[in-house]
């Protein structure tokens, strides 16, 4: 049954209105086959628990190291150390730690569990046509998590969003557009080369995935990432116009400034930082995009966060 398959879950977030129509909760979910040099999610990386270590919050108390079975944390003149070596992610550590500087990222939960905690937010999905999102990470790095939580979403009669990548098998999308009322999917880079500089993969599958909703008759909206000194540019500009003239499944175009909020918890997490702006990107710069954008299409462009 598939009440019975589990998948590694980041967090649930409620009362979200970004991820689709009207109110939503948006399911995270870990895994992702990308790479990408700005991503605000990296805690999303592997299908995998994993442990955030944030120094600044650290006190030195010595808690974690009392709590540690595998002696993974040392306190001494140099300060904490967190050897992830011989770390298990049992979770003691963040248990007792006392001031929040440890969390573990990713808690194995069944579907129904998941559909439970969405079912308690029906009412506002009701009067706002909202429903259940699925983002990441990838939700297809998951796939039969993914395929069995949105068959029990539609039984119960929600409205289902997934926001992707795009970067996954055709079997797999195949299988999922029945069950998705709209992809969220994301377009970073009409560059392939840049593309696989920035994000580890070519662009090649996602464009052809693209053509595959289209040819499924799936809803999508169209997200892209506006990140300084590698897509602001107008021949990406002409490649996203050129996918929304192309695909009669593109309803919208969504531009998402960047911001720096993925580079701490990298830090966290111990992976070096592949992009290191901190600056948020300004919003008179994602106006001006939109801008060079909308006069090429039919479908409406907008702004993450300006409606």
């Amino acid at each position: 049954m598939k009440q019975a398959i589990t998948g590694q879950v980041l967090n649930i977030q409620h009362f979200c209105v970004d991820d689709g129509p009207g109110i939503r909760t948006t399911v995270f979910l870990k895994g992702c086959p990308l790479r990408c040099a700005w991503c605000h999610n990296p805690e999303t990386y592997h299908s995998r628990r994993e442990l955030l270590y944030r120094a600044d919050r650290c006190i030195l108390c010595g808690a974690c190291v009392s709590a540690c079975p595998t002696g993974a944390h040392v306190i001494d003149e140099g300060g904490h150390v967190l050897d992830r070596s011989v770390c298990t992610v049992c979770g003691a550590c963040e248990k007792a730690c006392l001031c929040g500087a440890l969390e573990i990222a990713g808690k194995e939960m069944h579907v129904d569990e998941v559909l439970a905690d969405v079912l308690s937010d029906r009412v506002f999905y009701e009067t706002s046509g909202g429903g259940l999102t699925l983002s990441g990470g990838e939700p297809t790095a998951q796939p039969q998590f993914c395929e069995a939580l949105l068959s029990a979403a539609r039984e119960a009669g929600l409205s289902t969003a997934m926001e992707t990548c795009g970067y996954c098998s055709a079997e797999v999308l195949t299988r999922l557009a029945p069950l998705t009322d709209l992809f969220l999917l994301d377009w970073k880079c009409t560059d392939e080369a840049l593309h696989k500089q920035y994000t580890g993969v070519s662009n090649v599958r996602i464009a052809e995935n693209l053509a595959l909703l289209d040819r499924l008759g799936a809803r999508v909206h169209l997200r892209c990432p506006l990140i300084p000194d590698v897509n602001l540019a107008q021949w990406h500009y002409d490649g996203i116009a050129e996918f929304a003239n192309r695909y009669a499944c593109i309803a919208r175009i969504e531009l998402e400034p960047y911001h720096p909020m993925g580079i701490g918890k990298a830090d966290a997490l111990g992976y070096p930082a592949a992009y290191t702006s901190t600056d948020f990107l300004d919003a008179d710069a994602a106006e001006r995009a939109r801008a060079a954008i909308q006069p090429l299409v039919s479908v409406p462009v907008s702004v993450s966060g300006k409606g």
